[in-house]
């Protein structure tokens, strides 16, 4: 049975596409801005924004002609530029979704700077083209919205971002679509939601031509795959049909046509995933990823069984696609949707064999894949820097960071630390792609539990600390205020707030949905409950009154460790980057922290599983102390070995023996630590898609330079 997601709002309504609906009927609207002539592309009429009659200008602007852009196409010959505030009003045929394609190619000139916003709906914000189609190594740029119109006027605006700028496009499409396409909340503000990434897995390019009806662009999905090898390249142009009427529009017969499927003989090892990852914008955005398939070799269920993990969490288990759709050859998608946390720019989907012992296959298969932005209090705009970004980005950086790699770990080798974090980074050193446990929601069926959820928290016997009753919590955050959020996760959010005589505290409040946050908590509960140390986050108290399930924490105001190894104007930490010898004592502390969790905690001691630098948390002295025991377990006992259980982690932490042999010990926590002063001492992700191939895992990385004697 699919796996509920923890991050999905009561009410949410998201619907497949279907074939009847009365916008069908309305005509795409295609122009060409800069001109008055028509031109046709691909049988498709682009009528110059001079001549449309379906469109007002607030104001004419200036018309440029491009040398450059006429090489790429009719289309980006021509734009219409604004030096100040500028609508585009369309008149359309009836409300609903449409799809909105701005068309930006390159100009001779390069200041262009500015904001786009449909309908009050921010679209793109402190935008340039050139910066854009730099990092997209292209020479034109579509930008597509499903945009929700509930008026017969869809209004463009285009607005400079400073005096000194201008604002362009060079051709605008509205194409409508079915009403359930838009994938939008019933209940929700934003209507509007971009395509990201829209992929024909294991076939070729579909250009807009070749998807009839609504001209979308399907590309092919070599170079967002971690290893092409993991997957291999499947086909069958015969007899493939939709599973439902419902979805003869969720994509072209094309892309169902193709595949990549795993294949236990073609790979290095038989658990490894196929993977494919994607830049996307931080900023704590909400993601949705649809997946497409088709069973294109098997004729009977049970005979290719998997998982899917996104970001590194479980979306589904026991995935058949078969069952599914109903037989083979049968076109069927699904949707799972979650935040992605805000200083991360990177989503992974990952396919990979079902690992339960009544699994008959355990190959998987994968024909198409989209992803989608779902706006954000009435914004889809890009932040106008990437996270991560400065002097720690610049290209000397690894040359430096080996330097300070020789300082903090000769000053931690004497606590032993780094000795043995390299050794268990060399010793479980494995060449596969893992996915930890955490639940992503199946938006294709809602299968709300709130009530046994919160049940099973308010049932919980271990419960320490201070029992708040509900109107104390909505005091100390101003009834929850979002001014106060200071952080997002799977289980919901966390709200700074303050308790008696002006005390800052930290208040998780777990989302009413999420039933492995109920698992979650109990276990952190119940951990911190006989957990004291300088170096643990300390808990305060809860709150299980009128269905909450809240916990109350010291307030650690530096935030995560993460957050201070960059710094900066937009920095993770809102403030500087912590200098050398700051970083070494937050090691050290950590260290210190998990030593304890190992060895004063009992027998056996305890395991913490997700030791990260977003799990470790900085106090006003900037004394680190380890957070998160959502995931912990008991060590072995004395006459263990080890712990056998489910794997849980964070990717790129994630030490590879437990992954392979699902046997839990401490070394599993002192892996995952090594991979932390890694990434103290580099200052960078501990996956970098955008580093070449090499580096693009720290902890392989890291070892490869200290085999070489780096």
């Amino acid at each position: 049975m699919e796996k509920l997601l923890f991050m999905f709002c009561v009410g949410s309504v998201f619907l497949l596409i279907g074939s009847s609906d009365p916008q069908l009927d309305s005509k795409p609207i295609f122009i060409n801005c800069g001109t008055n002539s028509t031109t046709t592309i691909s049988g498709r009429q682009w009528v110059g924004d001079s001549a449309a009659d379906n469109l007002t200008l607030t104001s004419p602007g200036l018309i440029i002609t491009s040398s450059t852009g006429a090489d790429h196409g009719p289309l980006y010959s021509t734009a219409r530029i604004f030096n100040t505030t500028s609508n585009y009003t369309f008149s359309v045929a009836v409300s609903g979704t449409y799809f909105v394609r701005l068309h930006f190619g390159a100009l001779d000139v390069n200041n262009s700077l500015f904001g786009v916003t449909a309908n009050n709906l921010r679209l793109l914000s402190q935008f340039n083209v050139s910066n854009a189609l730099a990092r997209a190594n292209a020479t034109s740029l579509v930008k597509e919205y499903a945009i929700r119109v509930t008026s017969r006027a869809l209004a463009l605006e285009l607005a400079p971002s400073t005096a000194a700028s201008f604002a362009f496009v060079n051709a605008i499409e509205l194409v409508p679509v079915d009403d359930q396409f838009g994938l939008f909340a019933a209940n929700s503000i934003d209507r509007a939601l971009e395509t990201m990434f829209r992929l024909n897995v294991g076939g070729p390019r579909i250009s807009p031509g070749g998807d009839r009806g609504l001209f979308r662009d399907w590309e092919p999905d070599d170079r967002y795959m971690l290893i092409a090898d993991a997957g291999s390249l499947v086909s069958n142009t015969s007899r493939v049909d939709y599973a439902s009427v419902n979805d003869t529009r969720a994509a072209p017969l094309e892309v169902y046509e193709t595949a990549r499927a795993m294949s236990d003989t073609e790979v290095l090892e038989k658990r490894f995933n196929m993977s494919w990852k994607f830049d996307v914008d931080p900023g704590g955005f909400e993601y949705l990823v649809r997946l497409h398939f088709c069973e294109l070799a098997f004729d009977r269920a049970d005979q290719r069984v998997f998982r899917i993990f996104v970001n590194n969490r479980t979306a589904a288990e026991g995935f058949d696609v078969f069952a599914r759709a109903g037989g083979k050859g049968k076109a069927y998608h699904v949707d799972y949707a979650d935040a992605v946390e805000t200083q991360i720019d990177t989503l992974w989907v990952q396919l990979g064999p079902e690992l339960s012992a009544s699994a008959a296959g355990t190959d998987a298969i994968l024909n198409g894949l989209e992803v989608f932005k779902l706006g954000k209090n009435g914004n889809l705009a890009r932040p106008s820097s990437r996270f991560g970004s400065g002097a720690n980005s610049s290209p000397g950086r690894a040359s430096k960071s080996l330097v300070l790699y020789g300082v903090i770990a000769s000053a931690v080798a004497s606590a032993a630390v780094v000795v043995v974090v390299v050794g268990a980074v060399r010793g479980r050193r494995k060449k596969m792609v893992v996915a930890a446990s955490a639940k992503w929601r199946s938006l294709s069926t809602v299968e709300a539990s709130v009530s046994r959820a919160q049940g099973a928290f308010a049932g919980n016997r271990t419960m320490g600390g201070r029992r708040f009753a509900i109107s104390e919590i909505r005091q100390a955050t101003r009834n929850f205020d979002e001014a106060l959020v200071i952080g997002t996760g799977g289980f919901g959010k966390v709200y700074k707030g303050e308790i008696e005589e002006g005390v800052a505290v930290a208040v998780k409040r777990a989302h009413p949905q999420s039933q492995q946050g109920v698992a979650e908590f109990e276990t952190e509960i119940e951990m911190l409950s006989k957990l004291r140390h300088r170096h643990l986050v300390a808990m305060i108290g809860y709150c299980d009154e009128q269905g909450e399930m809240i916990l109350v924490y010291e307030y650690m105001s530096n935030g995560t460790l993460r957050g201070r190894l960059f710094g900066g104007p937009g920095g993770l930490g809102g403030g500087p980057a912590l200098d050398w010898k700051q970083r070494l004592e937050a090691c050290i502390g950590a260290a210190r922290g998990l030593h304890y969790l190992h060895t004063g905690a009992g027998d056996g001691g305890i395991i913490h599983r997700d030791v990260k630098t977003t799990n470790i948390l900085l106090d006003s002295e900037f004394v680190a102390k380890v957070a998160d025991f959502g995931l912990s377990k008991a060590g072995p006992g004395w006459d263990q070995t080890h712990v056998s259980t489910a794997v849980k982690g964070s990717f790129g932490y994630l030490d590879p023996e437990y992954f392979r042999l699902q046997q839990l010990t401490q070394k599993s926590d002192v892996y995952s630590f090594g991979v932390v002063l890694f990434e103290v001492v580099c200052a960078r992700p501990v996956i970098d898609p955008s580093l070449p191939k090499d580096q693009v895992n720290l902890a392989e990385w890291a070892v490869r330079w200290e085999r070489q004697g780096g």
